[in-house]
Order: C-alpha cells, then sequence, then structure tokens
C-alpha cells in the first residue's frame, strides 16, 4: 500500500487507515471475534496505522485494538482520541487538563502500549481555554506518552488557537462526496501550515457502501436512526445520486465504496483517509483504493454530486 508522509511530522503510514469507531457500539452490536479479524485483516492488506478513541465505548473499542495488536505494537502506528467524557447520560465536550491526563492514562491501559503516536482532542471545547489543553498535550510529549498532537472536528480559528501556542500537527475532519465544507477554508488552513489531515466517513457513514434503499432502517442503538441524514427526502435524494455513481464506478471498473475512498485522497491536501468494518470482506474494495482518481473523473463526479443535498454527520450533543 501507498505509504505518505503525515504533514510536516516525521510519521510515516498507509495512505488508508483503518478506524474502530464501529468497536464502540454506536454502530449497534459488536462481535469480539468478527471484529479481530478485520484488524488481522487490515495488518495483512498493509494497513499501518489505525485510529481510535478514548469516546468509543470508553475503552471497548480501544481494549479490542490492543487485544487484537498484541504482539504487533512495533509494526503499526496507533492515533487515538481524548476530550469526551459522560456526565449522566449525556456525553460532554472536556478538552481539560485532569480529563485529557485521565483519558491518555486510560488509552495508553487500554491499548496496552506505553505511548501512542498521535494524540488528538476529539472535539473543540468553548468551555476550556486553549492555553490549558495546549499545555496539557506537550507535557504528554514531554512525557513520551505521546509523540505527536492533533485535533478532530475542528475549525480554522480553534485551529489558530492551538497552532499559535505551538501544539498543533493534524487534523482529523469528516470528508466524503455529501459533506465537503473543509474544502472551503480548512483544508486550504491546513496546506498552508503543513498540518497531516486524516478524514474521516469517506464513505458517507455506509451511504456511498452501494447497500441502502429508501427502505433501509437501523436498529435503535445505531445513531443513523436518529439522524436526519438517513431520514426523509434528504435521503431519497441521496440515494439516487448514490446509483449514479454507482454506475459511474462500474464504468471504472471500480466498486462505489472504492470510488468513494479514492476520491477523497483525490485532495491534494488529504494525506490519509479512514476506513472501517464490522467484517473482514469489508475491507476487499476500499483497503484497495489508495490511488486517487484523474481530473476528468473527479469533474464527472462533480457533475453528478450537484443533485445532492449536503450531510454533516454526528456530534456529541445528538448521540
Amino acid at each position: 500500500m501507498r505509504r505518505v508522509h503525515l504533514g510536516a511530522t516525521h510519521l510515516e503510514v498507509s495512505a488508508i487507515a483503518f478506524g474502530t469507531w464501529a468497536f464502540g457500539g454506536d454502530w449497534g452490536a459488536v462481535d469480539i471475534k468478527e471484529s479481530t479479524a478485520v484488524i488481522h485483516k487490515a495488518l495483512d492488506l498493509g494497513i499501518t496505522l489505525f485510529d481510535t478513541a478514548q469516546g468509543y465505548g470508553f475503552g471497548t473499542a480501544e481494549r479490542l485494538l490492543g487485544d487484537a495488536l498484541r504482539g504487533r505494537r512495533d509494526k503499526v502506528l496507533i492515533a487515538t482520541k481524548g476530550g469526551l467524557r459522560m456526565e449522566g447520560d449525556t456525553l460532554v465536550r472536556d478538552a481539560g487538563a485532569l480529563w485529557l491526563r485521565e483519558g491518555v492514562e486510560s488509552s495508553l491501559r487500554a491499548l496496552k502500549t506505553d505511548h501512542v503516536d498521535l494524540l488528538q482532542v476529539h472535539w473543540p471545547d468553548r468551555n476550556t481555554r486553549a492555553e490549558e489543553t495546549a499545555a496539557a498535550l506537550e507535557q504528554f510529549v514531554r512525557e513520551g506518552k505521546v509523540r505527536y498532537v492533533g485535533v478532530s472536528n475542528y475549525g480554522v480559528e480553534e485551529m489558530e488557537e492551538l497552532r499559535t501556542l505551538g501544539c498543533l500537527e493534524t487534523l482529523q475532519p469528516p470528508y466524503h462526496m455529501f459533506h465537503r465544507d473543509i474544502e472551503n477554508e480548512i483544508l486550504p488552513y491546513t496546506a498552508k501550515h503543513e498540518l497531516g489531515v486524516l478524514v474521516y466517513g469517506p464513505l458517507a457513514h455506509g451511504l456511498l457502501g452501494g447497500r441502502m434503499s429508501p427502505a433501509t432502517t437501523f436498529a435503535e442503538d445505531d445513531w443513523r436512526a436518529k439522524s436526519p441524514d438517513f431520514a426523509g427526502e434528504t435521503f431519497r435524494r441521496n440515494l439516487r445520486v448514490v446509483d449514479r455513481l454507482k454506475t459511474f464506478a462500474a464504468d471504472l471498473g471500480i466498486t462505489l465504496p472504492a470510488l468513494a475512498v479514492r476520491w477523497t485522497l483525490s485532495h491534494p491536501a488529504v494525506h490519509v483517509t479512514i476506513i472501517g468494518g464490522h467484517r473482514p470482506a469489508h475491507l476487499d474494495d476500499t483497503a484497495a483504493a489508495d490511488q486517487p482518481l484523474s481530473e476528468q473523473d473527479l469533474a464527472e463526479i462533480d457533475l453528478i454530486l450537484a443533485d445532492s443535498v449536503p450531510m454533516w454527520g454526528p456530534h456529541p450533543e445528538g448521540m
């Protein structure tokens, strides 16, 4: 698999990373045996970067990943995220020093490692001063518990606050054919400041998997069951666009999921795309899609997407 340098860091990673959000329970029940098999297949396919988070089941996904990587830690890079916690039944943002510290220690125990290669603040926390967050992140680096630090789901102003404090090296934003707003300001900003960019959700949270129909429903414990992105006219209209994209992919001799992954990697400011899956077979198409598309292909896709409705995906307050 193609290797890339992640921004200005010294991390050389596979252009496709494997993400473990699905193992935290937000997408329905988790089969540990199947999930472990998916991780092992990702390794066999040449994926070297694995992305997880404390907030994915608060230890559930990290423990599963740590167990699956036992004996192979020195062959992979691990990225995790902190800065979310439960307050009763509510998921809240907390990028304060105390909770970030508790999160790092918890993540290291769950992952069964003495360090993570990349620690990211999961969501911006407007109730915590950037100086406090930056100081905590820098302390983890000094202690050797974290090699590099970054953020996820941040806007330009929020990134600038941390960057000017000397504490920002990567960004992990959502990015797919139905969610392109980062092209306007965020990706130009990351390119200008040489920030590594790892995008998540390339399959539009399953929509670009090509298996959904207007009759598709989701289990109650799947976040998509409560999302307006997967209901009503927005869902039906985007499904019609998906059908056209599926035909376009077939004309190229590839599957729709492969087209979706290659599309994200075609933006010059994107270094890595994060894919996931519940079963090993889910990686057959996406893990091999590590090459960008041609300019002509991108232009034709833009014409198809002109009929789409933007999707906005999940956020902590809606989970």
